[in-house]
């Protein structure tokens, strides 16, 4: 008698958790769903241990005499009469004075019912579909009307699949229900009523008249939070528990004998949305489902709601859940996740309602550096930080909201509260459009009584509600698997336009990135609207320096300010390579593939093609190159080397080595190339842009990221690139950008531990300082591109026509501020005369004057102290006894304009001959008929050898001189011709290292060598 006691007790527990595997006729039933269900679950859970296999229990009950009462079945459990028990003692519980037995049960088969599903909403639907997949006939579907001629999901599933659906406004009038109606509902026969969610209020006659009754989903562990805002109250009472019931439905509200109930942990930061979708919807789908079978089976409790511990709460609504900031932090926490989503907290704030979204409780470090805002009733006021909207309870705690909501509906980052600027918009590709029409589409379905979505189009000013929010978001998953799109980005984003950018967004991989806020400074010039940034941009943000310092950036044109410019202090390059080091180490750029990488770089080329003109217009306004060959050459390689690296990503690849085995094992040897880790780069003022481009694409190709400093006097177009590289998905902390003083900002990039290599294009006496300072700080990787002296070589076998233009070319291109630009020119005697007389035609055919102007030829020097230096280097040719045939002085005229200029008589000892002028200066000298070596001996005569050049028709002689040329590059019969694919650096003082070409990949990265034995 006793093991059958014990059997008795434990099919108690056990067919409480049916399952549904089938086994012919009959259903095997494995350890299944609840055991708080069962009346004796108090004395198993005080009494047993229980394990569980897939259709075996095992329970280990006290050794003890059995009481008359032990093995007689509750009313509870009717199911188990004519069920069949095996059952086989295996051996003695390790816990002392226990029995462990395993049973199996096989219990009759479990029928089918005619269901009437009553209720409205996604979760209607859910509970629909899976009660039809369990095999039961729904028999019909009472729902609420269309609104704004839009149905249900629920009656859109029903009536889907050809179930009569009825959509009554009410079921009864004066409390009495409505003869009709009821008269359609009893129509269909069903047996049993499912309410998963039901806003209507439904006649008794309806509830009781199906065999079985009726049952219905609510939100919360009953008897606690009667009421329809049961989840809110959960949360508003900080419930460490929460979960839902499903109860038969009776006279009261929310009092019926209880059936089910599944509980689950509440999260400190839940909201309302969170746990409804983490848990209440999916968990409650299957837990009312489940029900279903339990009725069908005969299993079904009813357990009477104990009257100790119930509450019942108001509905939450929008006119009672404004905020009382007279009680302590975690109270107000509670209260604004507690109607977060809906119907929202608010406050009053600058005399209009603000809701707020997004709250945690936090430290008070994160008060610090925050923008007072003033709250009316509050104990103090809240403060604006980077991370959100900081606020205070009466006990001194803090709360952080993240997200305020205006009475217009426009929702906000709480950090931008403050913000001036404006966002920067997404600029789409062909294939982004497509997408872009595609939602039109899907908005126009839901927006039914608007005619045409435009980009201005509001959604919810247009009618749509939460349940047309929930349908947006499964819309665009079904066409855009890869978009991770959550309710609250709908909120966010209200308008069509405001949408479409925030998908694009995350679809380029931003994913939950907070939206660039830029600070424009906006210029009407060139016939078009310019907008430049102006601050540093660090770690993906557009920032003040430290101590809001700033200087002026200067147009050359007039000498005019162009925009005030925030100028980097030693925290800011911290921060930047802080950032940098976290984005390399941690972040998901360190994580990317290389065809990602690749993707990406190729994104920003396209974007900057976009914006090209923009660009040109910014580098002509900042550095005086000419507009047509800006947009050429300053933007128009810039472009071209982010595509020419973007194609390398996936091409960086080491080798395998054989090597003398380690008999009688074998070993394999292979090398890897790895990117260096923080680079910092330090780029000069002559090529703004395109001196950025050489060495970052090459840079962020090999997977490094970058703390960059523009030159001071030309930080714009480097600052609007940091705002493109942004808005294509470049994650934080990938690109830095900090205008600065090369002496306290490309000081510490040259001293700072955490980077680990640095790139350098400028004067030869900065390189070296640099090259010093990196090998006293961390022994650094050091590329430097310095100062030339480069020769061209004219023959009197040469095109003359050619060498004429070419001649002119490598002198006055972009106004001689150029590193490649022929410092002297050595033209045979025989045609040196002619030569000369053709420049000066040339050079007084050039139309000096506004760059922006289609057709000057050449435009304002860089800056102020660069035009003083040209003028004083010109004097100290006239000084020294050259002829100066043309030029050598400033025009006259407002600007930093400087004339094409000509020296002729250039002796090898003049300071003309050994100094580079780095501007639109022609040094000219002779050398005699026939004397090749003599003139390479002074062309080599310098310690630069960055670029040569040579013109002559006799290719022999041409390989000969460029053979003996000590220079990075040999230009034969053109000049300035650089390629992208082409390696670009000099020999001696003129620097090592490379740009361009596969050779500059090889500068920011690092090569490791990898021995296997086997």
């Amino acid at each position: 008698m006793r093991l059958f006691d014990l059997l008795l007790l434990e099919l108690l527990v056990f067919v409480t958790r049916l399952g549904t595997s089938q086994q012919g006729n009959q259903r095997e039933r494995p350890w299944g769903e609840t055991l708080r269900l069962c009346p004796l679950i108090p004395l198993l859970t005080r009494h047993a241990c229980l394990t569980e296999s897939p259709h075996q229990v095992t329970t280990c009950l006290p050794f003890r005499e059995p009481t008359s009462g032990d093995h007689t079945l509750p009313d509870a459990m009717p199911a188990l009469q004519g069920a069949h028990v095996s059952a086989h003692p295996d051996f003695l519980c390790p816990h002392e004075g226990h029995w462990e037995v395993s049973c199996t049960v096989i219990a009759p088969g479990v029928s089918k019912m005619r269901i009437a599903v009553i209720g409205q909403s996604l979760f209607g639907q859910e509970v629909y579909k899976e009660l039809r997949k369990e095999g039961h006939t729904v028999v019909g579907v009472f729902t609420i009307p269309d609104k704004d001629g839009k149905a249900d999901p629920l009656a859109t599933e029903a009536e889907k699949d050809g179930v009569p659906v009825f959509k009554f406004p009410r079921w009864r009038v004066k409390g009495q229900g409505i003869p009709e109606v009821v008269g359609q509902y009893k129509a269909v026969g069903a047996e049993l009523n499912v309410l998963p969610f039901c806003s209507q209020f439904i006649p008794m006659e309806v509830i009781d008249h199906p065999k079985h009754g009726s049952i219905i989903y609510h939100p919360s562990l009953l008897p606690r939070h009667r009421g329809a805002s049961a989840i809110n109250w959960t949360l508003i009472h900080g419930d460490k528990k929460g979960g839902f019931t499903v109860f038969w439905a009776d006279d009261g509200l929310d009092t019926g004998p209880i059936l089910l109930q599944r509980e689950c942990d509440v999260e400190p930061d839940d909201t309302v949305n969170t746990i409804y979708k983490r848990f209440l919807f999916p968990e409650g789908v299957k837990g009312t489902v489940d029900a279903v079978k339990m009725i069908a089976a005969g299993t079904a409790p009813r357990i009477t709601q104990p009257e100790e511990g119930a509450t019942y709460e108001c509905i939450q609504k929008k006119d009672n859940s404004k905020i009382d900031w007279n009680q302590p932090a975690e109270a107000i926490h509670n209260w604004i996740r507690g109607n977060d989503k809906v119907p929202g907290a608010w406050a009053e704030v600058d005399g209009q309602k603000v809701t707020f979204y997004g709250s945690t409780l936090v430290d008070n470090g994160t008060t610090a550096n925050g923008k007072p805002l003033e709250i009316p009733g509050a104990s103090k006021p809240g403060l604006v930080t980077k991370a959100g909207l900081v606020l205070f309870g009466n006990d001194g705690k803090t709360l952080l909201v993240r997200n305020l909501q205006f009475e217009d509906g426009k929702m906000i980052n709480a950090a931008q509260y403050f913000s001036a600027g404006a966002s920067s918009a997404v600029e789409l590709t062909e294939e982004e459009k497509a997408f872009a029409e595609q939602m039109r589409e899907v908005w126009k379905s839901i927006l039914t009584n608007v005619d045409e979505v435009s980009d201005s189009t509001d959604f919810f000013k247009s009618g749509a509600a939460s349940m047309d929010v929930v349908r947006l978001v499964e819309e665009v998953k079904l066409r855009a698997s890869d978009l991770q799109l959550q309710n609250e980005d709908v909120y966010m984003a209200t308008t069509f336009q405001e949408f479409i950018q925030m998908c694009v967004r995350k679809l380029r991989g931003e994913d939950g990135e907070e939206e660039l806020v830029v600070d424009y400074v906006e210029k009407n010039v060139n016939n078009m609207t310019v907008r430049i940034p102006h601050q540093l941009f660090v770690n993906g943000e557009f920032v003040d320096a430290e101590g809001g310092k700033t200087y002026k950036s200067i147009n050359p044109t007039d000498g005019q300010a162009i925009c005030e410019v925030s100028l980097a202090q030693i925290p800011d390059v911290e921060r930047a390579v802080a950032a940098a080091k976290e984005a390399f180490e941690e972040g998901e750029w360190g994580k990317m593939n290389p065809r990602d990488r690749g993707k990406l770089m190729y994104k920003l080329a396209d974007l900057m093609e976009q914006h090209q003109e923009e660009l040109a217009t910014i580098e002509s306004l900042d550095s005086g190159a000419v507009y047509t060959l800006a947009l050429k050459t300053h933007v128009g390689m810039s472009i071209q080397t982010f595509r020419y690296f973007a194609g390398w990503c996936d091409k960086i690849q080491g080798c395998t080595i054989p090597i003398n085995q380690a008999r009688p094992n074998r070993n394999l040897t292979f090398t890897k190339k790895e990117p260096i880790g923080v680079c910092g780069i330090v780029i000069p003022w002559n090529y703004p842009l395109m001196m950025l481009a050489w060495k970052t694409a090459a840079c962020l190709a090999a997977g490094n990221t970058v703390v960059l400093k523009p030159a001071q006097v030309t930080p714009l177009t480097a600052l609007k690139f940091a705002e493109l590289a942004a808005r294509v998905g470049f994650p934080k902390g990938v690109i830095n950008i900090l205008p600065g003083s090369g002496a306290l900002v490309g000081q510490r990039l040259s001293d700072h531990p955490d980077v680990r290599k640095l790139g350098f294009t400028g004067s030869t006496e900065i390189g070296k300082h640099i090259m010093k300072s990196c090998a006293v700080s961390n022994v650094k990787k050091v590329s430097l591109e310095l100062g030339g002296k480069s020769p061209l070589i004219i023959f009197s076998d040469c095109d003359m026509d050619k060498a004429v233009r070419m001649g002119m070319s490598a002198v006055f291109f972009n106004k001689g501020e150029n590193c490649i630009a022929a410092g002297r020119l050595f033209v045979e005697e025989s045609v040196h005369d002619t030569y000369v007389q053709r420049v000066v035609e040339e050079v007084k055919k050039m139309k000096i004057g506004d760059p922006l102007d289609r057709s000057t030829d050449h435009g304002p020097q860089n800056h102020k102290a660069h035009l003083d230096k040209l003028v004083e280097f010109a004097q100290t040719g006239v000084g020294e006894g050259a002829r100066l045939v043309c030029g050598g002085r400033q025009c006259d005229r407002p600007g930093f304009f400087f004339e094409p200029t000509i020296f002729t008589d250039v002796q090898d000892h003049m300071f003309l001959a050994k100094e580079e002028s780095f501007g639109p200066i022609m040094i000219i000298s002779k050398f005699k008929d026939g004397d090749v070596d003599g003139v390479l001996q002074r062309a080599n005569a310098t310690e630069y050898g960055l670029a040569s050049g040579v013109f002559t028709r006799d290719i022999s002689k041409a390989l000969y001189v460029s053979e003996r040329l000590q220079a990075g590059t040999v230009f034969v019969n053109t000049y300035n011709k650089t390629d992208v694919a082409a390696p670009f650096g000099g020999f001696k003082q003129s620097g090592f290292g490379k740009d361009l070409g596969q050779e500059a990949l090889n500068e920011y990265l690092k090569t490791k060598a990898v021995t296997i034995e086997y």
